[in-house]
């Protein structure tokens, strides 16, 4: 089975403040410790070791280390207690993930032989369904006017969907994971772009 999610911001103390977001009181947390218990739950809650999740972008947040200005944010541990395999899709915070962290890239980067990997983020075929997956919200995307979908994040729920696209962050779906059982029926009450609506964009 297939799991898309994207936004954890694993370690990230600001997004629990208000100003920055209400994913504290959503979550019903008090600090960043408890977040990341809650996240890495939900996910083994719904996602079995026999599972592929494919990250959206914004895994973690980064801190400098005092001793060596290295930047971190203990990603490493976090993929060691998430079950399944990953793919990663880097968002607007991933750029600083640590090279050294070779557990990490080399749990994260294994690619499904029928997947591939697009200019931006992830383009898969499965079964007959063609999806493109970035951190993103794209107004047009590849194949939109015949039917594929559009996953993405970076707007922590806020942003409205266009024809057939959906929001797979943890804010937009309460804090968990989603399946691609799931998106197949949230994809049915959505509808595909057309030629006209492109023409007009």
């Amino acid at each position: 089975m297939y799991f898309f999610v994207a936004d954890e911001h694993f370690g990230h103390e600001k997004i629990l403040t208000p100003e920055y977001s209400d994913r504290a009181a959503k979550m019903n947390v008090a600090n960043v410790s408890e977040m990341n218990e809650k996240l890495i739950s939900n996910h083994n809650e719904r996602v079995t070791p026999q599972d592929v999740t494919i990250h959206a972008g914004d895994f973690c947040w980064y801190k400098k280390l005092a001793k060596n200005g290295n930047m971190y944010c203990g990603a490493e541990e976090i993929v060691r207690r998430l079950n399944g395999t990953h793919i990663f899709i880097k968002g607007s915070h991933d750029a600083r993930l640590p090279s050294s962290a070779k557990y990490m890239w080399r749990k994260m980067l294994k690619v499904e032989d029928t997947l591939r990997f697009g200019s931006c983020g992830l383009a898969a075929g499965w079964r007959d369904q063609f999806i493109v997956v970035c951190h993103y919200a794209m107004r047009r995307w590849e194949r939109s006017h015949y039917g594929s979908w559009q996953l993405h994040e970076h707007s922590h729920g806020r942003l409205e969907s266009i024809g057939l696209q959906h929001d797979v962050g943890v804010d937009a779906n309460n804090y968990y994971p989603v399946s691609l059982v799931d998106l197949v029926e949230i994809m049915k009450h959505k509808t595909q772009h057309t030629h006209d609506e492109l023409r007009r964009t």
